[in-house]
């Protein structure tokens, strides 16, 4: 089990690293997050849905994402209340206060996966959530110790050199932990170094001394890791835009989800994508302004019209801009958005941005697919997924963005209005195939590649892999995981 001294220290980069490394020595292996707390989630077989993390891991381990590989998701809707997500589908909506007393439930479902993932495969790569120094989380625990002292799981402890004073960030986490949680970890890893790895090594000595731990490697700075998809929305800025003669603005929201839609176009060589934070407005040489999905859309709308990017997006479209909204921001673009029973939180009505000649009304049921969808422009297919809540109506569905084939019919998918600029679909993944993704770029009037995105993604998972085998030291943790597991 790899567990960090706090969020966001690069454990979900590390268990994927793992997966390739052992996989590619022969072993069959699986990822597993007892609990994730993200609203970037993928679509699996059945209607279910995961975290993005462990859709990647599974895919760095060459098998198909499955919902076993992390039976509980979080999903926050607002500063303090998340869904929760247990084995793919909808629970409940709690706060962080009703969660506490909720996690005893969940610990048959947490253990249930793991097991059942266990007997069809050689090793499990399990990832903890935030850090066990949490010490006000650890009652009822199923992220970290809680879980691995449950399954007898082995753990190692992640550091972040980067952030600075890895020293007692690994120290300081023994220091708080209780003495039987402790000795669950077996060893650590500094991750995120740069320089020259020799001038840490009294540093580690260090280490070693004070816990007692095993040094299981420092790990340098992984220069492509920006090109994998992330699972927090923190990570967007990382990934560097493209400069290009295609300009796209995105604009990045405060409950901003499923982002890894943009991945495939970020990697795009000729064009320039743009991730608008906060704060700032929209550059007026954007070609086309991309609203993306958001787990609280009346909220994010207002968020939207907090930075006057409403303004900018009509001036843009007035100008004969273009403009692109899934899910979430497809139903922004509509005339109104309601929201009788309060699910995404205060129960009411919002004016939409107007773009679309749209009405959504939220309902209870979630909608969670896999789809192979066909473009309306020219008939090409493509694989997609669904996840979404509302069911949205008016004229401009009349001209849809797609259509979906099911069992027996087609329905259709999304809006287009009037003047072909302005396009809402609920479709997420859909840049991923790179078919659609040359056809809707050739539809804007913007330069392609032969970029092959899933190509792209493998090779830097190959590369992961390379980079893990060399400062990690992988033979040192099989042996530990056969003799502790």
């Amino acid at each position: 089990m790899i567990q960090g001294v706090g969020s966001n220290v690069g454990k979900s980069v590390i268990v994927a690293g793992l997966c390739r490394a052992l996989t590619r020595r022969g072993y069959r292996v699986r990822p597993f997050k007892p609990q994730n707390m993200s609203n970037n989630a993928a679509a699996v077989a059945d209607g279910q849905e995961i975290g993005r993390a462990q859709h990647l891991q599974a895919r760095a381990c060459r098998v198909p994402a499955e919902v076993d590989m992390n039976p509980v998701l979080l999903k926050p809707e607002t500063e303090t209340g998340s869904q929760v997500i247990v084995h793919g589908h909808y629970l409940t909506t709690v706060q962080p206060c009703e969660y506490t007393e909720l996690k005893p439930a969940l610990r048959k479902d947490v253990l249930t996966s793991f097991y059942r993932l266990a007997a069809n495969c050689d090793m499990i790569i399990v990832e903890g959530a935030g850090s066990p120094a949490e010490t006000n989380l650890r009652k009822n625990d199923i992220a970290n110790m809680g879980f691995a002292r449950e399954a007898r799981v082995p753990v190692l402890l992640v550091g972040d050199i980067e952030r600075g004073g890895v020293i007692a960030q690994l120290v300081g986490t023994q220091t708080v932990l209780e003495s039987n949680d402790a000795k669950m970890i077996q060893g650590f890893l500094v991750n995120r170094f740069r320089g020259d790895i020799n001038l840490f090594a009294d540093g580690i000595k260090d280490i070693v001394q004070r816990t007692g731990w095993t040094s299981y490697g420092t790990i340098p700075w992984f220069d492509s890791m920006h090109w994998l998809p992330a699972e927090d929305a923190q990570d967007l800025s990382c990934k560097p835009g493209r400069f290009g003669d295609g300009r796209i603005t995105c604009l990045v929201l405060s409950r901003i989800a499923n982002f890894d839609d943009l991945d495939p176009l970020r990697m795009e060589p000729n064009l320039h994508v743009e991730l608008l934070e906060s704060g700032h407005p929209l550059p007026a040489e954007t070609d086309i302004v991309i609203i993306p999905g958001s787990k609280s859309t009346r909220g994010d709308l207002e968020f939207i019209r907090s930075n006057g990017w409403d303004i900018d997006i009509l001036a843009h479209w007035r100008r004969g801009g273009r403009v692109l909204g899934i899910c979430g921001g497809y139903q922004m673009l509509g005339r109104m958005i309601r929201d009788p029973e309060g699910i995404e939180g205060n129960a009411g009505d919002s004016h939409g941005l107007g773009l679309l000649n749209v009405e959504t009304i939220m309902q209870r049921e979630k909608q969670v697919r896999e789809v192979t969808a066909t473009l309306t422009a020219d008939a090409s297919t493509f694989p997609a997924y669904e996840i979404h809540i509302g069911n949205t109506e008016g004229e401009d569905t009349a001209r849809p963005f797609a259509w979906i084939k099911t069992k027996d019919s087609l329905r259709p998918d999304g809006a287009i209005s009037a003047d072909g600029r302005v396009e809402g679909t609920y479709l997420h993944g859909l840049f991923s195939d790179n078919q659609f993704r040359q056809t809707w770029l050739k539809r804007q009037r913007m330069s392609t590649s032969d970029m092959n995105y899933g190509q792209e993604i493998d090779s830097v998972l190959d590369l992961l892999a390379e980079h893990m085998e060399t400062y990690v030291d992988i033979d040192g943790i099989i042996t530990m995981m056969r003799r502790i597991g």
